[in-house]
């Protein structure tokens, strides 16, 4: 691209000059005035005359002239890159010294089509500095200044790289040796509105068109849209109607009688058509249900199978770990190499932990049958009564089924290690090692099963005891209901007499001060602790004695059970200025007396 490194291919009308040719060379140190030599220091060219200035038969060459491209193509590192001598009609460039390093410049702006030249000459004109650079490629525009420098703008990006290769160079204006014929040039890159225009136009240009080509990829991937929904009419809604009920149909019809009811369609006068569709809709209720059972069992039925081929696999590996250890033992093991027996354990050993991980797989699916539970609500408590005792007997059942196989498992191993122990005094010394770890892991195993052994029977035990309490519930829950029943019975007999009785009960109590028996015994116990006090004592006193008795009784409380009671309780004043008092005395006596 044209915002990438100095190093730029040209056009492909332009050509490279290659420094491994003897004749370029040799052409270049002629127009120099220098012998031609090469790289390593010797005589290119035998024939040739430093009196004459040039060499005969070889006419100088302009790197600037058709066929000849600016920047040199790259060349080996450990050789010096040599720049020309460039002939102009109006100038001569001269290259600077090759093993000087080369000129700095600045950051290239985005977009740059512009340079800066300085180091003109001061007798340089505009036309003059358009016969150098527009070998460079099309000018746009130059903008001289008067202190010998000017900027060029260039058609494309790439020409400034080319411009930049003139930099250091230089200039002679015709033969003359005067300074202000001469200069060298200093060729930069310069920053320019119009190019940063240009640059950011380009880009947001790149934007619409990833924009747009991300846009057509989207709508290329995107899957085809529903098509529309027809609107209401007595022929669409028939046809609706007689694709509700075709099953095959069902899906589309049911969409479209969505769509119609969410848009408004039903009135007075479609109401009976809509009904007529919901209706048949429905109807459609009992095949879904009917399909969902078939499903169902068909899940079911595969199920079944799994855990047959399950269990078919399980009792073809038990054989398989069998065979191993039937081979395992002394009659058949002191036959075979060293190397098959160690074969033989490994088989055996990768069969056990297939069979034990087919074995678990085969008690989960066992386990998750055991522990689906309807979703149904129960409400009355006999039934979750039943259900709970059936769940434990169930429980009970299982652990009991779990119990024989661990004793069966277990009497194999004691089995098992018996046999060890009569063979292992005719075992050989190289296997009493083997027979050794054997004997460790067989009673480890031993010992495993024996204490998952008595956590079975302790579980075992306390389902029956919790069974046994299940029971004993249900007997109290029994009697209770009895009791209940009784007392109602009783009740209802009562209710007629005690209704009458109620009356001038409630007219006695609604006329008394005293509105409960806790309002009683609350206006005794303060009676006591003021006839204890004759001299009165205050309403905090009063209740910091009855909180004492019982926490919730609160101040307000007691102040208006005094209140009402004034032939009981009296409110006195006691004190002077600021130590006045309120303090609350007995008068019952009095209060008697006056009755």
């Amino acid at each position: 691209s044209a915002d990438g490194g100095r190093n730029l291919n040209l056009d492909s009308v332009l050509m490279g000059l290659p420094m491994s040719d003897p004749t370029a060379w040799a052409t270049a140190m002629n127009n120099l005035g220098m012998a031609p030599m090469g790289m390593t220091g010797q005589p290119l060219l035998p024939d040739f005359d430093p009196a004459l200035g040039m060499m005969t038969g070889i006419p100088p060459i302009n790197p600037m002239m058709p066929g000849l491209g600016i920047v040199p193509p790259p060349i080996p590192p450990d050789m010096p890159a040599a720049k020309e001598i460039i002939h102009c009609k109006s100038c001569t460039l001269f290259p600077p010294n090759p093993h000087l390093p080369p000129p700095a410049t600045r950051e290239r702006p985005p977009g740059c089509k512009t340079v800066f030249v300085g180091g003109l000459p001061e007798n340089a004109t505009e036309q003059i500095i358009m016969e150098v650079f527009e070998q460079c490629g099309e000018v746009i525009a130059i903008r001289k200044s008067k202190k010998n420098f000017c900027h060029i703008r260039f058609a494309e990006e790439f020409m400034v790289d080319k411009a930049l290769y003139l930099s250091g160079y230089r200039i002679r204006l015709g033969s003359s040796t005067d300074k202000k014929d001469t200069g060298r040039l200093h060729v930069d890159f310069a920053q320019a509105r119009d190019d940063l225009y240009e640059w950011e136009c380009k880009q947001r240009m790149l934007a619409r068109e990833e924009r747009h080509r991300r846009r057509l990829q989207e709508e290329r991937f995107r899957p085809p849209s529903p098509p529309p929904v027809v609107h209401y009419s007595d022929h669409e809604c028939s046809i609706v109607a007689e694709k509700l009920k075709d099953d095959t149909k069902f899906l589309e019809a049911i969409q479209t009688l969505l769509t119609w009811i969410e848009r408004g369609e039903v009135n007075r006068r479609t109401a009976n058509n809509f009904y007529s569709m919901i209706q048949s809709a429905n109807s459609h209720v009992r095949r879904l249900v009917n399909e969902k059972a078939a499903h169902e069992k068909e899940m079911e039925e595969a199920k079944e199978k799994f855990k047959l081929a399950l269990s078919g696999i399980l009792v073809q590996f038990e054989q398989i770990v069998a065979v191993y250890h039937s081979a395992s033992k002394q009659k058949a093991w002191d036959h075979f190499t060293k190397a098959q027996r160690k074969n033989i354990s490994v088989w055996c050993k990768q069969a056990e932990e297939i069979r034990n991980i087919h074995n678990d797989e085969l008690m989960g699916i066992r386990r998750e049958e055991e522990m689906e539970m309807s979703d149904e609500e129960i409400e009355d408590p006999s039934e979750m009564k039943e259900t709970e005792e059936s769940a434990l007997v169930s429980q009970v059942e299982a652990l009991k089924e779990e119990n024989d196989s661990l004793r069966w498992q277990l009497d194999a191993y004691r089995n098992e290690v018996e046999l060890l122990k009569q063979e292992q005094g005719k075992a050989s010394r190289d296997d009493d090692t083997t027979k050794e770890q054997q004997m460790k892991l067989l009673q480890q195993a031993l010992q495993g099963m024996q204490k998952h052994l008595l956590k079975v029977q302790d579980e075992y035990k306390k389902r029956e005891a919790e069974l046994e309490k299940v029971r004993e519930e249900k007997l109290k829950m029994e009697t209770l209901l009895e009791n209940l029943k009784e007392q109602e019975s009783s009740t209802s007999r009562v209710c007629a007499c005690s209704q009458e009785k109620e009356c001038p009960v409630e007219k006695t109590l609604s006329n008394s001060p005293v509105k409960s028996e806790r309002e009683v015994l609350l206006v005794g116990i303060i009676s006591t602790f003021l006839h204890v006090h004759p001299f009165g004592a205050s309403i905090e006193y009063i209740c910091s004695y009855l909180q004492r008795l019982d926490s919730k009784i609160c101040t307000a409380e007691v102040e208006v059970l005094m209140t009402r009671l004034q032939n009981t309780f009296r409110q006195e004043l006691s004190g002077v200025g600021a130590s006045l008092e309120k303090r609350w005395k007995f008068c019952g006596f009095d209060g008697l007396k006056m009755t």
